[in-house]
């Protein structure tokens, strides 16, 4: 049997509502965006990286970007977030989908493998997630896998407006249509905040990244820099995470 092309696709654009913008913001002299990127693209597993973006005017910059540093990307709709997913998948020949946000700077390639090593060992698979219940990983570690079958359908079938703006909702509030997966760690991380929505999250992900001075470093260092640090958990603490309708 063919292997499946395995692409992780990373949806960016400039429009977000808490801060924005945020996607282009520097960490460590670098747009947000690179470190995902240049983090995703270690994932062993991944084939290729995708960063998905919107055909609206500002988004341009993400375009620029991504044309500056020869990295494949797609524009697509703005609100309609499961199109531009499905769209990009089959303009990239996708068999298998990885969903990163580009408000993730700390994502690890070693949970990214993680989470499509368990997709691609319990075949026949739909989604597999690690933020699925029992959530243990930090926030800003999420990684989505799934089928570009599903992906399919989902694009499809799913008429809800608010869900198709989160791309997965209908496939994994669905278990009676979709065999999914829950893929979690030995210790509940969970509580962790270590996505950018506010100043306050770039903050705290910039005092992580000058701590190391490099783009190079695992989720389990700075778990241990936290724990050497914890006057740095006090910096995003209060913020709350936007709940999917």
């Amino acid at each position: 049997m063919m292997k499946k092309k395995v692409v992780a696709v990373i949806q960016a654009r400039m429009g977000s509502t808490r801060l924005p913008g945020k996607v282009l913001m520097p960490v460590l002299g670098r747009p947000m965006l690179w470190h995902v990127v240049r983090r995703t693209g270690q994932a062993r597993l991944v084939d290729q990286v995708v960063v998905a973006t919107t055909r609206g005017v500002a988004d341009q910059a993400i375009v620029s970007l991504c044309e500056a540093e020869g990295w494949a990307w797609f524009r697509g709709s703005e609100e309609d977030l499961l199109d531009r997913y499905y769209q990009a998948a089959l303009s990239y020949q996708a068999g298998i989908v990885v969903r990163i946000t580009a408000d993730c700077p700390l994502i690890d390639p070693a949970v990214v493998d993680q989470v499509v090593a368990a997709f691609l060992q319990a075949q026949p698979l739909d989604y597999a997630s690690n933020t699925l219940p029992p959530r243990t990983f930090p926030r800003g570690l999420d990684t989505e896998v799934l089928s570009f079958g599903a992906l399919a359908r989902a694009w499809q079938e799913d008429t809800n407006p608010a869900w198709r703006e989160h791309v997965t909702p209908y496939i994994y509030k669905n278990p009676g249509k979709f065999r999914l997966r829950s893929v979690a760690g030995a210790e509940d991380y969970s509580a962790l905040r270590w996505t950018v929505d506010r100043e306050e999250d770039l903050a705290f992900v910039r005092t992580v990244f000058a701590h190391f001075g490099t783009w190079r470093f695992t989720w389990q260092e700075v778990l241990q820099a936290l724990a050497d640090h914890p006057e740095w958990l006090a910096i995003n603490r209060h913020v709350r995470q936007k709940t999917v309708p």
